[in-house]
């Protein structure tokens, strides 16, 4: 079946697919992404990231340090996070792990009702299933490394 595959010869179904990625420890996506978009080795310099911008909401800009990646297990950003910024009222929950690391500023993280207050130098790292929310409350915006596994959105 994968030599009919891999000639061109029969497109596999999602079932053949699921098998596949079961085998090779891939997800499905690593099957039927477009190899001209993603790649397996991915160099960024600052400038030339894929950004984002959360003005609205959360007063935060990513840049993508993982964003075409081929098949990522993780997705990490670099974000500032605008002096006020904050995730909102509500606390947000999700499958999967987060790795906070401030660079500059200071950002409040609650996750569960317990209150962390991160420095630069301070990390931290939870179970994103635990319902939380964050807020810059420093005097200036915050430099953070933001990784999340796996990928979810911020």
């Amino acid at each position: 079946m994968i030599s009919r595959i891999e000639r061109g010869l029969t497109i596999p179904s999602v079932e053949i697919l699921m098998k596949l990625a079961g085998v090779f420890n891939k997800s499905i996506n690593y099957f039927v992404e477009e190899v001209t978009t993603t790649h397996e080795v991915v160099f960024t310099s600052p400038g030339h990231r894929d950004k984002t911008v959360y003005d609205d909401e959360h007063n935060m800009h990513t840049e993508s340090f993982t964003s075409g990646l081929r098949d990522p297990q993780f997705m990490s950003f670099f974000c500032t996070v605008q002096k006020g910024g904050t995730s909102g009222v509500q606390n947000m929950y999700h499958p999967g792990d987060e790795l906070i690391y401030v660079l500059e500023g200071q950002l409040r993280v609650n996750i569960a009702g317990e209150t962390q207050i991160l420095n630069p130098g301070d990390s931290l790292c939870f179970k994103s299933h635990l319902p939380h929310r964050w807020d810059n409350v420093g005097e200036e915006d915050a430099k953070v490394i933001w990784t999340l596994s796996p990928f979810t959105t911020i």
